[in-house]
């Protein structure tokens, strides 16, 4: 898998925000087969940074019910919290 594959997007949210003021930590949406070391390779590939630590988690999709009487499923999804080395940043604009 390239780093493309590896890291699918960038999560901005308001905790996300006051995490990587307060802490320097960034949520990434990762692959689900990717393990922490080619997410660190792929995050300091991507976006010219070092990365000091890597936590990962697997997020459960949510039941969901769309106008139809038929139930369905979003998606299971990695997340990625990457912390970074003290004066570096990803920039999300």
């Amino acid at each position: 898998m390239n780093a493309f594959e590896i890291v699918k997007s960038v999560r901005l949210t308001e905790k996300g925000t006051r995490q990587s003021e307060k802490y320097n930590q960034y949520t990434v949406v990762a692959d689900p087969r990717a393990t922490k070391a080619q997410i660190k390779k792929a995050v300091e590939e991507l976006f010219k940074v070092k990365v000091l630590k890597v936590n990962t988690m697997n997020v459960r999709g949510k039941a969901r019910r769309q106008l139809t009487p038929h139930p369905g499923k979003s998606p299971d999804w990695k997340k990625a919290i990457v912390t970074l080395k003290e004066g570096d940043k990803i920039v999300l604009t």
